[in-house]
Formats: structure tokens, sequence, C-alpha cells
């Protein structure tokens, strides 16, 4: 595994522990941002290189820092 692909891994998982600690569903978490429920899904299994406004988005709708997401 590449050092890339860990990186995407472990902000998934910070992503969703986050969404998780607020009770959000991912589809939840997906209509609040105006994206689709399998966009949610890529990110969090570090499956989608997302851009910074859509982690942006992400940290704004659970209420974090986005450094608590790029940890």
């Amino acid at each position: 595994m590449q050092e890339a692909d860990k990186y995407l891994l472990k902000i998934g998982e910070n992503i969703r522990l986050k969404r998780k600690e607020k009770g959000y569903s991912q589809q939840e978490l997906a209509d609040n941002m105006n994206v689709a429920a399998s966009t949610v899904h890529r990110i969090e299994k570090g499956m989608f290189n997302t851009t910074i406004l859509t982690l942006k988005a992400i940290a704004e709708n659970l209420e974090v820092d986005i450094a608590e997401l790029l940890k």
C-alpha cells in the first residue's frame, strides 16, 4: 500500500468517527452536503481523493475543525 493510500484511509476513518459521534448516517451527511451517499462512502473507505472544498464542507457539517479530519 502506498503512503498516499494510507493517508486517504486515515482521513476516511477520522470522518467516519466524527460522523458517528454526531449521530449522522452517511446518507444524512451526504444530504446536508448535496452529494451522493456513495461519495461519502468512498471518502470514508479511502477510495476517493476528494477536494479540499469537500473536506471543508464535511468539517462544517460535522462541526469540527478541518485539522481534526487530517490528523
